[in-house]
């Protein structure tokens, strides 16, 4: 696999993403559905932001390596949540657990009405090797 990161700025490198990631002969791709704070009994979570956020990343790793795949090959990942103001406070776990994985994927934030049931965010992924 070949990854190209494109950045024509540089303010999005303190943000831990990239405008543009482009990848030529990748050997897989795996599209990941977006992964939440949902325990393995498949139970969602009613903690705050902060917990939910470590379940996510923990389920987002999960999924990815019993596909085969490892996070550093996240090109893609989207962030939906229901309160902004309510995940800056805690948005360097993301920022740590990316840079944890160095990984450099694009990616897009989004504040929606709701999530199921009681959760308050959902990560969705692209992931290449």
């Amino acid at each position: 696999m070949e990854k190209r990161v494109i950045n024509p700025w540089k303010w999005q490198d303190k943000r831990s993403y990239a405008q543009a990631v482009e990848i030529k002969n990748p050997e897989g791709t795996l599209y990941v559905s977006g992964q939440t704070a949902i325990s393995a009994e498949g139970i969602s979570s009613n903690e705050n932001m902060e917990s939910q956020i470590i379940q996510t990343l923990k389920n987002l790793e999960q999924v990815i390596t019993e596909a085969g795949y490892e996070c550093n090959g996240i090109v893609r990942l989207n962030i939906y949540t229901t309160s902004t103001a309510e995940l800056w406070p805690h948005f360097n776990i993301l920022q740590d657990w990316i840079n944890k994985h160095n990984i450099t994927q694009a990616t897009t934030l989004l504040e929606v009405k709701s999530l199921f049931e009681t959760l308050k965010v959902e990560l969705e992924a692209t992931v290449v090797k």
